[in-house]
C-alpha cells in the first residue's frame, strides 16, 4: 500500500518534532509520510514541482508572514482542485473560519491541536 502523503505548512520550525511525535507509528508503518514547508510561498513551489497526485493531504496555518494559510487554500485550491485541506490555527474565530471553508478548505481544527481528532479527520478526508 502507498503511504499517504501529507505536506505541512507552518512557519514554527518546532511543529516538524511535534508531528513526527505525534504520529510516529503512522510513519513507523508506512501509513503516511509528511514533508514541511515552512512559508506558504516554499509550500507552492513544492507542489507545482509534483505529480498532482503525490500529496493527498495539506496542513496550514493561518497567521504566517508573506502569504497567510487564507492566501495559500486559495491558490491550492485552483492550482490543485482535488488536494483535500485542512486548516490548523490558533485562530479560530468566525471569520478565519468561515474565510477558510470559502476559500476552498475542507476543514478547520483550532489549537491547541486535539492529535486524536485531528487523525480521524484526515482519515474521514482521504477516504473521499
Amino acid at each position: 500500500m502507498q503511504p499517504q502523503k501529507v505536506l505541512i505548512v507552518d512557519d514554527e520550525p518546532d511543529v516538524e518534532l511535534l508531528f513526527r511525535q505525534r504520529f510516529r507509528k503512522e510513519l513507523r508503518e508506512g501509513i503516511m509520510t509528511f514533508d514541511f514547508a515552512f512559508s506558504a510561498d516554499i509550500a507552492l513551489e513544492y507542489l507545482k514541482g509534483l505529480n498532482p497526485f503525490d500529496v493527498v493531504l495539506l496542513l496550514s496555518d493561518i497567521n504566517m508572514p508573506g502569504m497567510n494559510g487564507l492566501e495559500l487554500v486559495r491558490h491550492v485550491k485552483k492550482d490543485f482542485p482535488l488536494l483535500k485541506v485542512i486548516m490548523v490555527t490558533a485562530y479560530g474565530d468566525e471569520a478565519n473560519h468561515m474565510a477558510a471553508l470559502g476559500y476552498g478548505a475542507d476543514d478547520f481544527i483550532t489549537k491547541p491541536v486535539d492529535f486524536t481528532f485531528l487523525k480521524e479527520r484526515m482519515a474521514a478526508l482521504a477516504k473521499g
